[in-house]
């Protein structure tokens, strides 16, 4: 189910679950997964775009290997805060991931995302060549780095009720 609210979102996941993070381009789908504890997210791959049907294949792989209980994607809202041709094509990709596996699906802007991995991977002086080889799921790490930090807000002002 699509959540586009983080709270109803965090409050459909599965318990000691992992979460997916994507960050969609055009060419290709940064993959970031995070720990069961929901507490840190880690880049895992890239993968390149051919038709729906593949990229879908690849992601439900990896859902079962690492027993993931929801996925996020990207938004890539325009800088005003506006939704442009993008955001409809992301959110086309998670109506049709929804309609292949049950898990909770949300969404998190995603804007300048690529321009912090990008910044963090010339800091750790990364070649230009390696760069383009990781920047995609060094993004997705930063979109679900971002939910992470936002469910574990919400966590906390539940539990101090």
């Amino acid at each position: 189910m699509i959540h586009e609210d983080i709270g109803d979102f965090a409050a459909a996941l599965p318990p000691m679950q992992a979460l997916i993070g994507l960050d969609l381009g055009e060419k290709t789908i940064g993959v970031a997964v995070s720990d069961n504890f929901l507490s840190v997210a880690t880049p895992l791959e890239t993968v390149r775009r051919r038709k729906f049907t593949l990229d879908a294949a690849r992601l439900l792989e990896i859902i079962a290997a690492r027993r993931i209980g929801g996925l996020i994607l990207g938004l890539p809202r325009n800088m005003d805060g506006s939704e442009g041709p993008r955001c409809q094509s992301t959110r086309a990709f998670a109506r049709n991931l929804e309609r292949l596996h049950e898990l909770p699906i949300s969404f998190w802007d995603e804007r300048l995302s690529t321009v912090a991995a990008e910044r963090a991977l010339l800091e750790a002086d990364t070649t230009r060549k390696r760069r383009a080889e990781v920047i995609d799921h060094v993004a997705a790490g930063y979109i679900l780095q971002g939910v992470l930090d936002r469910l574990a807000v919400l966590r906390r002002e539940e539990e101090s009720r």
